[in-house]
């Protein structure tokens, strides 16, 4: 339980952190798609006996490239190759899973396993997630200008295919991290959820660079006791959390909320109506 809430929370910051981009920058399909792709790089590094960690990161990485070049060099949209390439890796690693004889249950790959975390994977995602969470540190102004206007980017001087193919980069590193975590199929929720909860709560980046890791790791955190309550999936119950915060933000948020925005709405239309009421006339008075 405590290698799997250490594992959780750094997996929950790095995530939350860098959907805020992806949720700005809009590459939503992105994340499933280098998520989904990393599986056949994970039974391959088993079979050749090298770290999981090594194989997915390899994986991602070479899912990005295709789906660069495949948008690149051919007539097909940035949707359609992404769904060629994720759907194309994802089935070759379940044939693999298939074929692979193992004494190592792989379907947790498919779908997270983190209480079964040992100590040298616990490091391997530990290291990766402070790495990547560095580089969006350093990096975040020029990511965020980015996200924002490409064009002003290149007017200054930097290049946006190099941010891009970083933001790509990371994307490939962070999902490796959460990996393990909640699984291949869920990997996308911690991606894109954290950051969309942000948007809704907040109209500053910076706040939003805040709250989006604090809501994940308290997320995170309660996901992990209610499986140990329950006797559930602990991935399944981290993203289920993730979602009700969603829920919350999406109903209640006072700018942007459906219900809470309303309220304010309606308050404010109260406001103006009542301070637009002329002052009453003076009683005239007769000689």
């Amino acid at each position: 339980m405590v290698r799997a809430l250490v594992t959780t929370v750094a997996a929950a910051a790095v995530c939350a952190v860098l959907s805020c981009w992806l949720v700005l920058v809009g590459w939503s399909l992105m994340g499933d798609a280098v998520s989904h792709a990393v599986l056949p790089g994970v039974v391959l590094a088993y079979i050749l006996g090298l770290p999981f960690t090594v194989g997915a990161l390899v994986a991602g990485v070479l899912a990005v490239v295709l789906i660069g070049g495949l948008r690149g060099t051919s007539r097909i949209k940035e949707d359609a190759s992404i769904g060629i390439v994720f759907t194309s890796l994802f089935a070759l690693g379940l044939v693999l899973i298939s074929v692979t004889p193992s004494q190592t249950n792989l379907s947790h790959i498919v779908f997270g396993n983190v209480l079964g975390i040992s100590p040298a994977e616990q490091l391997q995602i530990c290291a990766l997630a402070v790495v990547a969470l560095t580089v969006m540190v350093l990096k975040r102004r020029d990511l965020t200008l980015y996200a924002f206007d490409p064009l002003h980017t290149q007017a200054i001087g930097l290049s946006p295919r190099a941010l891009g193919a970083l933001l790509l980069g990371l994307l490939a590193v962070t999902s490796v991290v959460a990996l393990q975590v909640v699984g291949v199929v869920l990997v996308v929720a911690m991606l894109i959820t954290p950051g969309a909860t942000a948007h809704l709560l907040t109209d500053r980046f910076g706040v939003m660079l805040v709250l989006a890791p604090s809501m994940s790791v308290t997320c995170s955190v309660v996901g992990i006791y209610l499986s140990y309550w329950l006797d559930a999936s602990p991935g399944g119950l981290v993203v289920l959390a993730h979602s009700a915060a969603f829920a919350l933000a999406y109903l209640l948020s006072p700018a942007h909320g459906v219900l809470g925005g309303r309220l304010a709405a309606r308050r404010r239309r109260s406001s103006e109506s009542s301070s637009s009421v002329p002052p009453a006339c003076p009683p005239t008075t007769t000689s």
